[in-house]
């Protein structure tokens, strides 16, 4: 009987042991998968991170009444925020609807209500991150393999189709796509074209608000340009903050 006992303390000081092992290595794996949910490109009207993480419900309204498919929910891999709505923006970006539906169907004030229209939205800076990389800066004219991955979104809506039809007519073209597909009422306060050795370069103003459309819709094989988020112009471009 003593035996037994002694199997039994040992199997369950093991047992507890090795769970707890597998709690700590886990943990290796998931504190900087956690950190990631600091840099999530999140829907328009989005308080602070610390409030937004507090204040959602995961209810996935925002999600539901997106008429782009620009808002996801976020799983595992993306950190402590799980289930809370965020944008990839190289996937889809969001196009800064007049009404910003996502804020409105938002119950419980994660997405502020304060935010009523398209220059309200504030969600990061846009950045040239990657020049070498943009093709309006060689010179290259836009082909139609380049253009091609936004086609294999699941683009089920009209809006959507609009979105290919214009960019579409960029084929065999000097590249301008980042400024003229820019869908902020008052596109040339956010970014423009100007002039850089033998091509152009997009140039970010302060009128950006980070919707992501521009990264989504760049043409380069990796995105020459990005979204910072929660970022502002003044952090990045006169501040330098980077991150």
């Amino acid at each position: 009987m003593k035996e037994l006992q002694k199997d039994r303390r040992d199997f369950i000081k093991f047992s507890t042991l090795g769970i707890l092992g597998l709690t700590l290595g886990a943990g290796v794996v998931i504190s900087p998968l956690a950190l990631q949910a600091q840099m999530k490109l999140r829907p328009p009207g989005a308080v602070s991170e610390k409030e937004f993480l507090a204040l959602c419900i995961k209810c996935g309204q925002c999600l539901q009444v997106c008429p782009y498919h620009s808002i996801k929910l976020a799983d595992m891999a993306k950190g402590h925020g799980i289930g809370t709505p965020y944008i990839d923006a190289r996937e889809r970006g969001c196009y800064a609807c007049s009404a910003v539906p996502c804020v409105l169907a938002c119950p419980s004030g994660a997405l502020d209500h304060a935010c009523e229209k398209p220059e309200d939205i504030k969600m990061g800076i846009a950045v040239l991150e990657f020049p070498n990389k943009c093709i309006a800066m060689t010179n290259e004219l836009v082909t139609k393999e380049q253009i091609a991955r936004i086609h294999t979104h699941p683009n089920s809506r009209q809006l959507e189709q609009d979105i290919l039809d214009k960019l579409d007519k960029f084929e065999g073209k000097p590249c301008t796509i980042c400024a003229d597909m820019c869908p902020i009422p008052n596109a040339s306060s956010a970014i423009s074209m100007i002039q850089s050795g033998n091509g152009m370069k997009p140039e970010i103003y302060d009128g950006c608000v980070g919707c992501g459309a521009c990264e989504e819709l760049c043409p380069a094989f990796e995105a020459a340009i990005v979204i910072k988020p929660r970022l502002t112009y003044e952090d990045y471009y006169i501040k330098g903050i980077r991150s």
